[in-house]
């Protein structure tokens, strides 16, 4: 799929070109087979693809332990909003991967996840000089129904500049 976008006549423009792999490849069966956390190690070692949207923002990275995941992501211009910062779906973004994927680490085989609810606080601005976007998501408690998560955004001197929380619920085929 091509999308293109017509600037304003006048105006200095740039581009982006990014690809990303076709949803639903790899082995599925094998991958319903794994908890959440081989799920996400599985997609690290390149047995499943990424998610798109990884790809479409332009994270480096996402390592995962069991309650815990780190995604990166340098900010760059194509996040800006209106007023020349990092806009805040973006931020919102990056603290949903951190939040959701701390969860999906503890899964169980058969289990899946959504989320509820995600609340931001933004601290302090992003810019293109915040340089590489940390995000830590931690679960802070996993229940049989419902997990809680936190995620801490840092930028690339280590300062906090937005952080979230997020209800997901927890679900099995069947029920």
């Amino acid at each position: 799929m091509t999308q293109t976008q017509q600037p304003a006549p006048g105006f200095e423009t740039e581009s982006r070109t990014f690809t990303w792999a076709t949803p639903g490849q790899g082995d599925l069966a094998a991958l319903l087979e794994l908890d959440g956390l081989g799920q996400l190690h599985a997609m690290r070692d390149g047995l499943m693809p990424p998610p798109p949207i990884m790809a479409t923002l332009g994270f480096t990275d996402l390592r995962a332990e069991r309650g815990r995941v780190v995604a990166e992501m340098p900010a760059a211009e194509f996040h800006y909003n209106p007023l020349g910062g990092v806009h805040g779906g973006v931020i919102a973004t990056l603290l949903d991967t951190g939040t959701g994927c701390a969860v999906h680490s503890t899964l169980a085989v058969g289990e899946l996840y959504t989320s509820v609810d995600l609340t931001v606080k933004f601290l302090r601005p992003v810019t293109v000089d915040s340089g590489l976007l940390t995000c830590e998501g931690t679960v802070i408690q996993r229940g049989r129904r419902t997990a809680l998560a936190q995620a801490q955004l840092t930028d690339g001197a280590g300062r906090l500049v937005a952080h979230a929380t997020s209800t997901c619920l927890i679900m099995r085929p069947g029920e």
